[in-house]
């Protein structure tokens, strides 16, 4: 099945989102390489950027996209089942989510299961910190705390 890329702008630039009608199976953060946007997106991407659009005005809190699944271990699903958990304006450290797989020692297994996460946002691995500070994301620390911020959490 052929893909389709929508991109949606945030204050932060732009977010683009990778799919088919089998869902979206990838977002790219404003500062990856992203291709350029398809002439006719697909309805599932259509929705899944709109639903991005909407968080990014502060009027949506929970997504409800369907993702196309790539390869990837079972503690990475496990991960990313446990992301789907964290509710909009809160935090868990890495070794809270590591509880949540069941493996409570993981919690440096939870950040490389993190930055194999393809749904930046759509699956919250933005709030995942560290027990002692913000912690690590993929698009770095100032889009992290963007999107915390957004949420209404603020870290110092």
């Amino acid at each position: 099945m052929d893909q389709s890329y929508v991109t949606v702008d945030s204050r932060e630039g732009p977010w683009t989102l990778e799919g088919s009608e089998k869902g979206v199976s990838r977002v790219f953060l404003p500062h990856e390489f992203s291709p350029v946007d398809s002439p006719r997106a697909c309805a599932t991407l259509e929705d899944a950027a709109r639903q991005l659009e909407e968080y990014f005005r502060g009027d949506r809190q929970v997504f409800d996209v369907l993702l196309d699944e790539p390869p990837a271990t079972t503690f990475q699903r496990e991960v990313w089942g446990a992301l789907r958990s964290l509710p909009y304006g809160t935090t868990a450290t890495y070794a809270e989510v590591a509880a949540l797989t069941g493996r409570p020692r993981a919690a440096r297994a939870v950040g490389n299961a993190n930055h194999a996460n393809p749904w930046p946002v759509l699956l919250p691995c933005h709030r995942v910190v560290a027990s002692n500070g913000i912690g690590g994301y993929g698009g770095g620390e100032r889009l992290k705390r963007f999107l915390l911020a957004l949420e209404g959490v603020v870290y110092e």
